[in-house]
């Protein structure tokens, strides 16, 4: 279902948007879902709403089938890609797992700044976006997707995750969308 609104507290919630996954091979370039993530973490900021980014710094020790991932990691893995621009009033969440909420102080954060609802983008469609997003909506809170600026590693995982599991907990739309939102603010 497409955004009805924005509440009056929505936080922009950008996934794993750093060095170590954004230069990857995605279904769609990274550079852009990296440049519609930074522009609407402009247009959060300029409107004085959250802004969170998260970045991953390891993994859950269960053992699965596919196993970890053999991937070679430099140094500067974690760090956020710099077209983010953080700025000192960002909150950034470092997270152990899929999901940005388990394991860190994400709802405490949205919660103290009364955050009705989250727009997601990022990094990756199946993962981490789509964890994070089942965890906002079992908190209760308003969940917004924003497809055209969020990526897979896989085709079929991203397709199954906007077109199947998406629509049963959030509502989606594109940048555009949101941006024409934040506009609708400002002149209101």
């Amino acid at each position: 279902m497409p955004i009805t609104r924005l509440d009056p507290v929505p936080a922009l919630i950008v996934i794993d948007l750093q060095k170590g996954i954004a230069g990857a091979p995605t279904v769609h370039p990274a550079a852009e879902i990296v440049a519609r993530a930074a522009q609407l973490a402009q247009a959060f900021r300029e409107h004085n709403l959250p802004v969170v980014l998260v970045n991953v710094t390891g993994g859950a020790p269960g053992r699965t089938d596919a196993g970890m991932p053999n991937v070679q990691r430099k140094h500067d893995w974690a760090e956020l890609v710099p077209e983010l621009q953080r700025q000192p009033g960002d909150h950034t969440i470092s997270k152990q797992r899929w999901g940005a909420f388990v394991g860190t102080s994400l709802n405490e954060v949205l919660r103290e700044r009364g955050v009705t609802q989250v727009v997601i983008t990022g990094i990756s469609t199946s993962v981490g976006v789509e964890s994070t997003a089942r965890s906002a909506y079992d908190y209760g809170y308003n969940v917004v997707i924003v497809t055209d600026a969020v990526t897979d590693r896989d085709p079929e995982n991203h397709r199954h995750s906007v077109e199947k599991v998406f629509p049963r907990m959030s509502e989606t739309c594109t940048t555009a969308d949101v941006m024409d939102f934040l506009k609708q603010r400002k002149a209101s």
